[in-house]
């Protein structure tokens, strides 16, 4: 994987672990034209490499992500109208939610997110955060509608501390330990400085897993989110046929039994969702029972 050619971003790999590092910290973290052209582009290059099992969205500087640079993008027309066109037909490429990422994202908040900066706590698998770090919503308070970051937020996190940190804009922040509280995080970390340490930590703990497995469990979970719980099951029960069959499948049982680490598939392996039906063929059906659960 390059680790360059990005001016706002560090895009790198430690391990199988990829990092997306926000790298404006002059300006808050705040998205300009050019990171927002490169966002799409590092999302896409970490989720494609096969030797990243986790990806890591962290920040450099004091601040985690304080939203789109208005001041910047002002200064380049053709940016604003492309952002705009994007924004009113709901096309954003910011997050890895927006970019269909299957990788398992661990967003690693320090400081200021705001704004436009609650895409990614929003859209990430796992959120954790630094003890100084603080969440707000500024929109209302510089006239503007507060939308995709609280509606995607509101389908994580109790829908009133939503509406709150929405209607009271810059007026109030929110917490680490409160956002704790809340599930917005789901773990804090003291002392702030050992916050990208233990992101590492994570990612690597998390990565020990099936890339293909956590791939179709990511997809059956975020789903969920869309649908209504009958549909849900459903549509969880063709992604779990999904993979059977799958060398993993075989894999994992017998690394356990030999007490050994196993040695997963590629996430290239990743099956579509099963679309025949729930009856699978006998070469597809799943390994005896007996094994972990």
């Amino acid at each position: 994987m390059s680790e360059a050619g990005y001016r706002t971003l560090v895009v790198e790999r430690r391990g199988p672990v990829g990092w997306l590092v926000f790298d404006r910290p002059e300006a808050g973290n705040a998205m300009d034209a050019t990171m927002l052209a490169e966002l799409e582009r590092a999302w896409s290059e970490l989720d494609r490499d096969p030797e990243v099992r986790v990806i890591v969205n962290a920040a450099n500087g004091p601040n985690f992500q304080t939203g789109l640079d208005v001041v910047q993008l002002s200064r380049d027309p053709e940016a604003l109208r492309e952002q705009s066109r994007r924004t009113k037909r709901a096309e954003l490429r910011i997050s890895a939610w927006h970019n269909d990422v299957s990788t398992p994202v661990i967003a690693a908040v320090n400081g200021a997110c705001a704004g436009g900066g609650l895409h990614f706590v929003a859209d990430a698998d796992i959120v954790i955060a630094a003890a100084n770090a603080t969440f707000l919503d500024p929109h209302v308070s510089v006239g503007q509608v507060s939308a995709y970051e609280a509606i995607a937020l509101t389908r994580k996190v109790p829908f009133e501390a939503v509406m709150r940190m929405a209607l009271a804009g810059r007026h109030e922040r929110v917490a680490a330990a409160r956002a704790y509280q809340l599930g917005v995080v789901s773990e804090v970390v003291d002392p702030p400085e050992q916050l990208h340490e233990r992101a590492q930590e994570l990612a690597e703990t998390i990565a020990r897993n099936s890339p293909a497995a956590m791939a179709v469990s990511k997809r059956a979970l975020w789903r969920a989110l869309e649908l209504g719980l009958t549909d849900a099951c459903r549509e969880g029960a063709k992604d779990l046929v999904s993979l059977w069959g799958h060398p993993d499948q075989t894999e994992g049982p017998a690394a356990f039994a030999a007490r050994r680490e196993p040695v997963w598939t590629t996430k290239a392996t990743v099956p579509p969702t099963a679309t025949a039906g729930l009856d699978a063929a006998p070469s597809a059906r799943p390994p005896e029972p007996g094994g972990p659960r």
